[in-house]
């Protein structure tokens, strides 16, 4: 069987590796769309261009492709930090092969970012942990609501029964705390009501809870927005994704608020993501939001519990907030992420624009 070019370009297009072709001077020949993507540069326009106006690496890594158009030996290299023409850095693996055609030797580039394995690492164990979190605070509310029940019936006959109005207020005491109780449990668990999903802008949502913030922090704190106009409609329930929003900006509000700095900011982020993983399906089209702070940050130790139930960095605090959060991203099959040091948090949601294709 034999593969005409038509069939050749189809393969080379739709690979999800990223693959470079270099002449002998290392000038770019050709680039594939994953390349472009990773890059962030168009193959068309940057044909003709020294390999170090696409990424930059170190001397030793120009000598070595020099060397591999020399000797004609392929060679590996792990774990090599590349930097972009836009100053972003990638972690990645990447494998050199000579090709010799016409009496003129070609590099062929096949680069794999390891960032993107090591998020859907990441995000797998948290999504594991989560599930297994799930399990346990389901299985306490069961024993906390049973009791509670009983609690708050016998309390209503006793109150009956009491002839001093005086004593009814301890009986009162206790229905009210019980039903606190009660509330508390069925905010940890979460809703069980699935999205009513409704095709809807996402900066819909963003202005809705930039208008309640305004509201509420009577302009002492500054909202930046920073929006992609050219992201589709979302087919999402727009409450409760305001709500989930809401509850990532009132957190960055009490921390701003608890240790205000001179310019306290928080910035509103929306851009589109081609070909991105959340857990085994990949999108080819995701939309990102992105809420910064320029508050204290969170603890290391907090990051890595902190979309768990009752976990909070406030001592007043309910801890329930980002948990409801994450349950409302999830119903969407999205992904929240957490980043964070002094001076700086983001808040990412990841939110598919299409319907994805499972990985294995």
């Amino acid at each position: 069987m034999t593969i005409n070019d038509a069939l050749h370009r189809l393969l080379l297009d739709n690979l999800t590796t990223a693959t470079l072709l270099l002449n002998e001077q290392l000038h770019l020949e050709y680039m594939n769309p994953a390349a472009e993507m990773l890059l962030a540069v168009s193959g068309q326009r940057s044909c003709g261009q020294f390999v170090t106006e696409l990424f930059s690496e170190s001397p030793e890594a120009l000598a070595s492709l020099h060397q591999s158009v020399e000797s004609a030996h392929p060679f590996n290299k792990r774990e090599a930090v590349l930097i972009t023409q836009s100053g972003q850095n990638l972690t990645v693996d990447y494998s050199v092969t000579p090709i010799l055609s016409r009496h003129t030797t070609y590099l062929l580039l096949e680069i794999l970012p390891r960032d993107r394995l090591l998020r859907i690492t990441k995000e797998e164990a948290q999504l594991s942990k989560q599930e297994t979190t799930k399990m346990l605070v389901r299985g306490l509310a069961h024993e906390i609501k049973n009791p509670l029940g009983g609690i708050r019936g016998a309390a209503q006959l006793l109150a009956r029964e009491l002839q001093d109005a005086g004593l009814k207020d301890y009986t009162d005491v206790i229905i009210e705390e019980s039903d606190r109780l009660r509330n508390l449990v069925d905010r940890m668990l979460g809703s069980n009501k699935l999205p009513s999903l409704a095709e809807t802008n996402i900066h819909e949502v963003l202005e809705r809870v930039c208008q309640l913030v305004d509201m509420e922090t009577q302009g002492r704190i500054t909202l930046v927005r920073d929006y992609d106009p050219s992201i589709p409609d979302l087919l999402i329930d727009r409450e409760q994704m305001i709500q989930a929003v809401l509850n990532i900006v009132r957190n960055a509000m009490q921390a701003l608020s608890s240790s205000p700095p001179h310019n306290g900011r928080i910035t509103l982020r929306s851009r589109a993501l081609r070909q991105f993983t959340i857990g085994h399906t990949r999108h080819r089209l995701v939309c990102k939001v992105e809420i910064i702070d320029n508050g204290p940050g969170i603890s290391p130790e907090l990051q890595q519990t902190i979309f768990y139930p009752m976990v909070s960095g406030r001592a007043d605090g309910t801890g329930l907030g980002l948990a409801i959060t994450q349950n409302i991203i999830s119903q969407h099959q999205g992904l929240i992420e957490c980043e964070s040091h002094p001076g700086h948090t983001v808040f990412s949601l990841f939110l598919p624009l299409e319907q994805g294709v499972s990985q294995p």
